[in-house]
């Protein structure tokens, strides 16, 4: 994967085994199971699977939000949790955008995407907001700095948070389902403009999401996860060349490999499904 003019390709995640194990002196609830997974710097790695299969867990101990029982995760080499250390640190080389939005309602746009920087003393209020205000007008959100969220769209919304979370430049950005509340037609919208804005930064990108047509469009690879405990089923290499629109969608091989993750989505979606009915 290429990086970014200028830049050295950074972003690498490397999981190792990982075990997740929700209260283990008591229900002892597996989450996570001998997880093994390499995302190489730069990729935009799509994670599927059924509904509290552990994808978000998985996100979380990536983010530092979760412990590991066992295993180890490491961001370009570097232990961020493993052996001594069950917890990584909460960092900015690692932004989180969640499904339900975050933005401060009572701030403007620009406000909130240079809020970060202004905090953590990185950048001056001018410099940030200058950054800000360039950042927004590549991501098509020139014109707004100075609505509030509550003045715009949920799609626009939704980018201001993107652009939010990239102010740190980091090397990872942790996508919950961010898309999941939007119409088809402004998600269309997002999914371009997501892809925009990663050929200008190539920042890595870990994406949950339970829409295989976004999976596919979106993804250099599609992993399939299993039903609960969590470990990846397939890796599905979307060997559609980037930059991608979306008359991509319409083409033989799209159409191939939406079938092949369907396949295998929906074995796992019955396991689901039948735990579900015996659990209940």
């Amino acid at each position: 994967m290429n990086a970014a003019p200028g830049q050295l390709p950074r972003g690498a995640i490397r999981i190792e085994d990982a075990v997740k194990v929700y209260d283990p002196d008591g229900a002892a609830i597996l989450a996570v199971d001998h997880c093994t997974l390499n995302i190489p710097a730069g990729e935009i790695c799509m994670i599927v699977g059924p509904s509290g299969c552990g994808k978000t867990t998985l996100l979380n101990a990536i983010a530092g939000f979760h412990s590991l029982s066992s295993g180890a995760i490491y961001l370009d080499d570097q232990l961020l949790c493993g052996p001594g250390k069950p917890q990584a640190d909460p960092g900015p080389e690692r932004i989180v955008v969640f499904q339900n939005g975050a933005l401060f309602p009572w701030k403007t746009n620009l406000e909130n995407v240079a809020f970060g920087p202004i905090m953590q003393g990185s950048l001056s209020r001018v410099e940030a907001h200058d950054k800000a205000r360039a950042m927004m007008a590549d991501a098509g959100l020139e014109g707004v700095e100075h609505n509030y969220p509550g003045e715009i769209s949920s799609g626009m919304r939704r980018r201001v948070e993107i652009v939010r979370a990239l102010m740190n430049d980091p090397k990872v950005l942790l996508l919950d389902e961010p898309y999941r509340a939007l119409d088809s037609l402004t998600k269309s919208v997002m999914h371009e403009a997501l892809l925009e804005i990663y050929y200008k930064t190539k920042v890595t990108i870990f994406f949950i999401t339970h829409d295989l047509e976004e999976a596919i469009f979106l993804g250099h690879r599609v992993v399939i996860m299993t039903s609960r405990p969590c470990k990846p089923k397939k890796l599905l290499e979307v060997d559609i060349p980037h930059p991608r629109n979306y008359s991509v969608l319409t083409t033989k091989r799209f159409r191939e490999l939406m079938d092949e993750t369907l396949e295998a989505v929906h074995e796992e979606a019955l396991k689901a499904f039948s735990l579900g009915e015996k659990e209940g």
